[in-house]
């Protein structure tokens, strides 16, 4: 039984400007199977998900994790919506 695999593609690709022609084009796949791994319909090899981490200069575990990842918000601001510097909730 495979277990789904959850991503960030969608959000690293969105952050370095990168499309989805262009990011299946580097690593040799088809566009439209990057959207099928992003929608999560589709849980990329062990082979191009190492390919993707390396186009992005990212350990492959930034990408793609058994587990649900965490909102950026909770990761950058915590779980209260409070900056880790301040204390203040960001406006």
């Amino acid at each position: 039984m495979s277990e789904q695999v959850h991503n960030r593609l969608a959000v690293v690709r969105a952050e370095r400007k990168v499309s989805r022609q262009e990011l299946a084009a580097a690593v040799g796949a088809h566009y439209q199977t990057i959207g099928y791994i992003e929608r999560g319909q589709y849980n990329p090899s062990l082979d191009l998900a190492l390919r993707i981490a390396a186009h992005f200069r990212l350990p492959v575990e930034a990408l793609f994790s058994l587990e649900p990842f965490s909102p950026l918000t909770d990761e950058v601001y915590g779980p209260s919506g409070r900056t880790p510097h301040t204390g203040r909730t960001p406006r």
